[in-house]
């Protein structure tokens, strides 16, 4: 499975009030792009959030959601948050409302230059 596109089309429905907002195929799933900036993925059945490191602590009580790694190393600010606790469409508002929180503090990745 490439990513749930049931999934991505719930967050699409979301973002759409968003006047900067761009779906790119990447890492195997589709991510929106807020602002110029990652922000929101769908990994095969899983939401990527990129969210405040410092909230991270706040979250413990919160399930259905792990720090995202790639190989053995932690992304730090980033987390995959499971399908299972996005059913309600009031738990999907909360982890999406941490990342956009998050947005206007976020870096950019640098643009590559064309040769």
């Amino acid at each position: 499975m490439r990513y749930n596109e049931h999934l991505a089309a719930r967050v699409a429905e979301k973002l759409e009030h968003l006047a900067d907002v761009e779906g790119k195929e990447m890492f195997s799933g589709l991510v929106f792009m807020v602002n110029g900036k990652m922000c929101i993925g769908v990994m095969k059945d899983k939401l990527m959030l990129r969210i405040n490191p410092a909230s991270i602590a706040a979250l413990e009580d919160k399930d259905g959601w792990e720090q995202m790694t790639m190989r053995t190393k932690a992304m730090n600010g980033y987390i995959l948050v499971s399908e299972d606790v996005l059913i309600r469409n009031e738990d999907l508002d909360f982890w999406i409302e941490l990342a956009l929180e998050f947005n206007p503090l976020a870096k950019a990745s640098k643009k590559k230059k064309k040769v």
